[in-house]
């Protein structure tokens, strides 16, 4: 039976200073001074049109995202977050999440944002070399990445996650392993480790870089679990590693299938409605300008996820994480009862991809591995 999950809220900042080749994300270059007085307007509006799909239900997190959110001022999220606290509960050990950019003109906002109640910081380090940034099209160095760490433990965070990427242009092994021990040495409560990929309409597509052999990519993964394996941080999810009890609150909702509001340019929700046994998805409108201009609805898309869909949009998000999900998860998010899927997953047991500890589902260290072929047996 469809129960409501916990909620968390999505806000999106669509602005960076330049946008990067190989990000797809919904980012405009910032050409002139962005209007950030006129945007936290909107997003406040837009908050209070998303109230409805609340359900009441108290906020478990908050994900501040882009773009680059770190180029908005402190007294701008003050503002928002005051408003959300205003219109909404909020859990009492509520993860509020900031993504910031390394640069120089970004991290003295820092001690300003902790004071705002933000209490997570996600930095964008990418590399620590100064030749691989410059090949990403990143606007910080390494020296910069690493004065980051540094300032936001002095403006006093106690949470932190750093995105470093592997398998860059031309990248050998040991120069991955590299980058990847100078970011345990700053002992980060978070972090995400993937590999770049290539996706459609950025400029990597359309002009692709020189990447590493697969056996290349296939020695730094390896190489890289290893070192990890000896660290203190635990993977929880495929690109995802942390200290005990400092998995993200915010994207855990996301693998579980929860719901989550959406407010900003471009930005995805998903919510329960129970009345009409409905899971659906919505969509902002994804231009900066039509965003801001549309004060009645700002909604692009508002659609159900069919009985059909929910299975493997499910599994989907629940198999990337380790501890895999529970049958009574599965039958509480999509409405349905495990059987719908019950064919499948034995299957997958019998081939050693998936395997049940009572009644809980989740990968092999293979299925881990294979992800995608897994996921294939649902379509």
């Amino acid at each position: 039976m469809l129960e409501l999950p916990p909620l968390s809220l999505y806000v999106h900042i669509p602005w960076c200073v330049r946008k990067c080749p190989y990000c797809d994300f919904n980012s405009h270059e910032a050409k002139t001074t962005v209007p950030e007085n006129d945007y936290v307007t909107a997003l406040c509006d837009d908050f209070d049109h998303e109230m409805d799909r609340s359900e009441a239900r108290s906020l478990q997190s908050i994900f501040i995202g882009g773009g680059t959110p770190s180029l908005f001022s402190a007294a701008a999220y003050e503002r928002l977050l005051n408003h959300i606290q205003k219109r909404s509960p909020l859990a009492t050990d509520i993860e509020i999440t900031l993504e910031a950019n390394p640069g120089t003109a970004e991290a003295i906002k820092f001690r300003g944002f902790r004071a705002t109640g933000i209490n997570r910081l996600s930095l964008g380090i990418q590399s620590f070399s100064d030749l691989q940034l410059q090949k990403l099209g990143r606007i910080h160095d390494g020296n910069q990445a690493r004065m980051s760490i540094e300032i936001a433990r002095q403006s006093g965070f106690e949470n932190i996650n750093l995105d470093l990427m592997h398998g860059l242009p031309d990248q050998e092994t040991e120069a991955a392993i590299e980058d990847l021990d100078i970011a345990l040495g700053y002992q980060p409560e978070h972090l995400s480790w993937y590999q770049l990929t290539i996706e459609p309409n950025t400029v990597f597509y359309r002009r692709p870089p020189p990447l590493p052999r697969e056996e290349i990519l296939n020695e730094i993964q390896d190489a890289g679990e290893r070192l990890l394996q000896d660290s203190s941080l635990r993977r929880y999810e495929v690109s995802a590693y942390a200290l005990a009890g400092r998995q993200s609150a915010h994207n855990l909702n996301y693998w579980q299938f929860g719901d989550y509001l959406g407010i900003g340019a471009g930005a995805h929700g998903k919510h329960t409605q129970l009345k009409r046994a409905a899971v659906v998805r919505t969509r902002k409108l994804k231009q900066p300008d039509h965003y801001l201009r549309s004060e009645l609805n700002r909604d692009a898309e508002i659609c159900d996820i069919s009985m059909k869909e929910r299975p493997l949009e499910f599994l989907l998000n629940a198999l990337r994480l380790k501890q895999g999900f529970t049958t009574a998860v599965f039958e509480s998010r999509t409405g349905l009862p495990f059987s719908t899927i019950g064919k499948q997953v034995e299957y997958l047991i019998s081939s050693q991809l998936l395997q049940r500890e009572a009644d809980r589902i989740s990968t092999t260290d293979k299925g881990f591995r294979f992800l995608n072929s897994v996921l294939e047996e649902f379509l």
